[in-house]
């Protein structure tokens, strides 16, 4: 009986859950670009499946007005977790920083942030929730980093405070 607990809890560990696995047939419906524009910039971001099945996030972003971001975002049914949970990204960037932010509930104003720098190789990035803190608009709020019980968004987003054109493949996204 101990060896059997021990194989669920093991596996619960190491199989991990797919938040979003991207191929040739992925439906976008869910996934959504938010730019400057909502504020008077300039910037632009697009999301798309390449021919190879990756979800491309691109685009280019303009200090004009001022702008200076770009991002998509992901909503999904509430997914559990706990204290040692991870997000786990297999994607191929452009050498540029980027931020990977969660929700843990769509009717907070903030998000909690994490920035990942891409190599322009395939990477597997792994992120402790926990280690995530909470920001709005740029700011980092007096509040503690993630303790949540849940997540239901995720969201990827370029502002390295310059113009640039910026591209994101993305393979696979994970809760572990």
């Amino acid at each position: 009986m101990k060896y059997l607990i021990y194989m669920m809890v093991f596996n619960l560990s190491v199989n991990p859950i797919i938040i979003f696995d991207f191929n040739s047939q992925s439906d976008l419906q869910n996934w959504m670009i938010t730019d400057d524009i909502v504020m008077g910039g300039k910037s632009f971001g697009r999301f798309k499946i390449s021919p190879d099945g990756f979800g491309v996030f691109e685009g280019r972003i303009s200090l004009e007005n001022n702008g200076g971001f770009s991002s998509v975002r992901h909503q999904f049914n509430k997914m559990k977790v706990n204290e040692d949970s991870k997000i786990m990204l297999t994607l191929k960037g452009d050498g540029k920083k980027y931020q990977l932010r969660v929700k843990d509930d769509l009717g907070n104003y903030y998000s909690y942030i994490a920035y990942f720098t891409t190599t322009g190789e395939w990477q597997e990035i792994e992120i402790p929730l926990k280690e995530m803190f909470p920001s709005f608009r740029g700011r980092k709020l007096d509040l503690p980093s993630f303790s949540c019980e849940a997540i239901e968004e995720v969201v990827f987003l370029i502002a390295n405070n310059k113009s640039e054109e910026f591209k994101l493949l993305i393979d696979k996204i994970e809760l572990n």
